[in-house]
């Protein structure tokens, strides 16, 4: 995050020097490229108050269009990181329960935007900040891993609940973000956001314990029940190990730099971007020629 604030410095500075060269060019732009760094906070059965301080990296990427001069459609992909554990834990139940995940995602999702304060009529007489709400749908790539022995073992194919689910799952994105004016063609965001998740296995923890001496892969059956890597016995069959009343979530807080692209998608058709004809520099004599 702190090599993006030097670059958004560094952008600023650029934009200042020529500045008044752009405003003779007069030209609009109304697509914006966007790249963030940020962090992820993960909520549900393996999570603990103190992540809130322990959040993990992500980074972005997407683009934005302004329908109106206050609302936007906007897509992002976004990369990042969750992991939970019951080793830090308050509480005896979950330490004595010794689970643990950690999880790559990768999310795609198309929201609207709106904006407190509307843009002016052209995209460089924005306000220098702006307030703005989104919310959307989106899909999220999940894989909750663990350790054990040294080696990093995929969850999901271990069924280590019974459950046969997707790492596949619907999200609804919405959070709010605040917007500063960076120069003519940046723009500086600070963004929170929640989702909203379709499943309770982003950390494979949701129903109850099966039956241990069921399973036939070994490894499935160690990280079903991992009570006796710290000398406490197997739990007994339909005992809770998870919290199936509700799913789980997780939050992005993030820092984004918002370009706007040489392009005007609200040009007359031809390509040019202006959105009045010039008028000619030069006139026709009698005899057919050229004057100026």
């Amino acid at each position: 995050m702190r090599k993006l604030l030097v670059l958004v410095v560094l952008v600023s500075i650029a934009e200042a020097a020529v500045a008044q060269s752009f405003y003779a060019i007069r030209k609009n732009r109304s697509l914006i490229a966007v790249v963030g760094a940020g962090t992820a906070t993960y909520f549900g059965e393996l999570s603990n108050p103190g992540d809130y301080f322990d959040a993990k990296p992500g980074l972005s990427a997407g683009m934005q269009y302004y329908l109106t001069p206050q609302l936007s459609i906007r897509s992002d992909l976004t990369f990042f990181t969750m992991e939970g554990t019951d080793a830090k834990a308050d509480d005896a139940g979950r330490t004595s329960r010794n689970l643990s995940f950690k999880s790559n995602n990768l999310e795609f999702n198309v929201a609207g935007a709106f904006n407190l304060f509307p843009n002016g009529d052209r995209y460089y007489r924005r306000p220098y900040y702006n307030v703005y709400g989104f919310a959307g749908l989106g899909f999220l790539y999940f894989n909750p891993t663990a350790e054990y022995q040294g080696k990093k073992y995929a969850l999901q194919p271990l069924n280590t609940e019974g459950a046969d689910y997707s790492r596949f799952t619907l999200v609804i994105p919405y959070g709010i973000g605040v917007r500063f004016k960076a120069g003519p063609n940046f723009n500086v965001a600070l963004e929170g956001g929640f989702r909203k998740v379709f499943t309770d296995y982003l950390d494979d923890v949701s129903t109850v314990y099966l039956d241990n001496s069921s399973f036939t892969n070994p490894i499935a059956q160690a990280l079903a029940d991992r009570r006796p890597e710290i000398g406490k016995p197997i739990n007994a069959a339909g005992k809770q190990r998870g919290n199936p009343g509700s799913d789980d979530g997780y939050m992005l807080l993030s820092v984004k730099l918002e370009y706007y692209l040489p392009f005007d998608l609200h040009d007359n058709g031809n390509g040019r971007m202006y959105s009045r004809k010039r008028s000619a520099s030069y006139r026709y004599n009698k005899r057919g020629g050229l004057r100026r």
